[in-house]
This record gives structure tokens, C-alpha cells and sequence, in this order.
């Protein structure tokens, strides 16, 4: 099934990948905390499958910047996880709850980063499968920071999700 897009539309997706992109390089001084997580879930909640759009322009910026290198090939799949969790989610869920459900998808995407790259690493690199959970092993310091800093990061998801919802509601 084919999404059709406005002008409007089209705009937008395009500036809210762009912030995700810049958002990533303003976080760079701080290795695996960054705010990709949170604007990926924020746009799916609000956006629902048309989240895709930002989170692809986003993941083409980065590798037309930063090189479509072995590194970048998980891009394209790692995000689109993230992206189907939030999905399954309710749509109707209480308030109360929504921080910590959001604030907790966020961080275990975030501990499973490292498993979650595992295969095209495996695969790129002829990685055996003792090879392949030795690099996730290597890596699980780095899945740490990343999870426990996308939970704190979580904090934003929901008024990042206001914010958007106001947007969309007065431009209706």
C-alpha cells in the first residue's frame, strides 16, 4: 500500500529528519547518548507510518555525510525496529503510564544496539558465530551508556509528542 504524500507533508518529514541529523551532531561529544531514539518514537506516535519518512531522511543525511559505509548498512533496519515496537504499542494508552512505557522502549533499543548491528557485522566482516557474540560482548559497555542514556533521554519522548500534536493540529 502506497502512502501519499502532501507538499505539507513532504516539508515536514524532511525537517523533522534534518533535526534528527543535527541532532546527532550536536551530540557527538558525548559517544552513544544522542536523541535519535526518542524523535523516532515521537514521530511514530504521532506520525504512525508516515514515521518512516523523517527516520529515512535522516538515515540517507547521515550517510550522504558521514559515507555509505559498512557502519551505515544497519541504518537501514535498526531504526525500522524501533519504529514496529512503537507500533505494536495501544494507541489509547493512560497518561500516566506513557512516559515509562516510551522512556523504556527507548532504552532497551538502546541495549540491544550492539545485537542488533551484529549481523551485517557478521556478514561484512566473514564474522563466525563466536566471532559475532565476541564483538557483541566487546560492545556491551558501549550498549550500556547507550541504554541507560536513552532512558533519561526518554524524558523528552512525550513532550516532543505534544509539541508535534499541537503543530499538526493548528496547521489543519
Amino acid at each position: 500500500m502506497t502512502v501519499k504524500l502532501t507538499a505539507r507533508e513532504t516539508a515536514v518529514f524532511a525537517m523533522l529528519g534534518a533535526i534528527m541529523y543535527a541532532s546527532k551532531i550536536i551530540m557527538e561529544f558525548a559517544p552513544n547518548i544522542h536523541l535519535l531514539g526518542v524523535f523516532t518514537i515521537a514521530y511514530t506516535v504521532v506520525y504512525r507510518k508516515k514515521a518512516l519518512y523523517p527516520v529515512y531522511t535522516y538515515v540517507i543525511i547521515n550517510g550522504l555525510f558521514s559515507g555509505f559505509a559498512a557502519w551505515w548498512i544497519p541504518y537501514l533496519y535498526v531504526w525500522t525496529i524501533l519504529w514496529g515496537a512503537v507500533m505494536l504499542l495501544p494507541q489509547k494508552m493512560s497518561r500516566k503510564i506513557q512516559p515509562l512505557v516510551y522512556m523504556s522502549i527507548c532504552a532497551v533499543h538502546g541495549f540491544l544496539f550492539g545485537t542488533l548491528y551484529a549481523p551485517v557485522q557478521a556478514i561484512v566482516y566473514g564474522l563466525n558465530l563466536r566471532g559475532t557474540i565476541s564483538w557483541i560482548i566487546a560492545g556491551l559497555p558501549f550498549d550500556c551508556i547507550h541504554g541507560i542514556s536513552n532512558f533519561f533521554c526518554g524524558l523528552l519522548i512525550v513532550p516532543i509528542i505534544t509539541i508535534l500534536k499541537i503543530a499538526e493540529k493548528n496547521t489543519e
